[in-house]
C-alpha cells in the first residue's frame, strides 16, 4: 500500500491577476463572499503589512511526522502559497527556523499550517508570512508515514486545492478556486474603489447610520411595529 501520494505541480496565477489581487484588503471581499475564509483561529506568527496572493501549494502530514513537508519543499516555487493540513494533529509543530528558512529561499510567498509551529522568534526575524494554529515546543520528525501533495486538503474548515488562488493579509486568508477569481476580483475592485468614501462626510458631522442607510431601516421597523 502506497504511503506517498503526490500529484502534480499546478499551473500558477496568472501575473496580471496577481498584481490585481495585491490592491484589493482581504477584508473588502469578506463584505460580499463568504465561503473559502480560512478559520480565524489560525492567525499570522509576524505582522503582515500588505496582501500576499500566491498559488496553493497543499501537503497533507500526519501527527508526528514531516517527511513528505521536506521532500515538498524541494518542488516550492517563486510565488507558491504552502498550505499544511496537519489531518487533525494539534501538539506537534511541523515548522520551526530551519524548515521556514528553506521554503522562504524556495520563494513561497507565505504559509498556512492547521496545526502549531515552533521556533516563533527565528520565524520573526527570517520575515517568513506564517499562519498558524498557535505555538508548541513539541516537533515532528522523520518517521516516513506517508501524507499527500498537491491533493485536495482541508485547511482551517475549508477545502484547499492545489492551484486555488490564495489572498492574504493581517485580516485574514482567503481561498478562491480559479474559475471564479475573475468574478471575485471585479466586485472587490470596485468595492476597493468605494472605501473610506464617507470619511470626509463623517467628519463634517454627518451620521453613520444616516449615510449607510441603517438608520432608516431601523426607523421603518419601528414604525412598522
Amino acid at each position: 500500500m502506497k504511503k506517498y501520494h503526490i500529484g502534480a505541480l499546478p499551473a500558477q496565477i496568472d501575473p496580471e491577476l496577481r498584481a490585481r489581487f495585491e490592491r484589493v484588503e482581504v477584508a473588502t471581499i469578506g463584505h460580499f463572499r463568504h465561503r473559502g475564509f480560512v478559520r480565524h483561529s489560525i492567525s499570522p506568527v509576524v505582522d503582515i503589512k500588505q496582501t500576499l496572493v500566491g498559488t496553493a501549494v497543499t501537503l497533507a502530514i500526519p501527527a508526528t511526522d514531516s517527511t513528505l513537508l521536506h521532500h515538498a519543499v524541494s518542488f516550492i516555487r517563486p510565488g507558491d502559497f504552502l498550505f499544511v493540513d496537519r489531518l487533525g494533529d494539534d501538539r506537534h509543530a511541523c515548522i520551526g527556523g530551519g524548515v521556514a528558512f528553506a521554503i522562504k529561499t524556495a520563494g513561497a510567498v507565505g504559509v498556512v499550517i492547521d496545526g502549531p509551529c515552533t521556533d516563533v522568534e527565528e520565524i520573526v526575524e527570517l520575515g517568513m508570512p506564517l499562519w498558524a494554529r498557535g505555538v508548541s515546543a513539541i516537533t515532528t520528525r522523520l518517521n516516513d508515514l506517508g501524507g499527500s501533495l498537491n491533493l485536495p486538503i482541508s485547511c482551517g474548515n475549508v477545502p484547499v486545492m492545489p492551484g486555488d488562488i490564495v489572498v492574504a493579509d493581517a485580516s485574514g486568508i482567503l481561498v478562491i478556486p480559479t474559475d471564479e477569481a475573475l468574478d471575485v476580483l471585479v466586485e472587490a475592485e470596485a468595492r476597493q474603489a468605494r472605501a473610506g468614501r464617507h470619511k470626509g462626510k463623517i467628519e463634517a458631522g454627518e451620521k453613520l447610520g444616516d449615510l449607510s442607510g441603517a438608520s432608516r431601516m431601523v426607523a421603518s421597523a419601528m414604525e412598522a411595529s
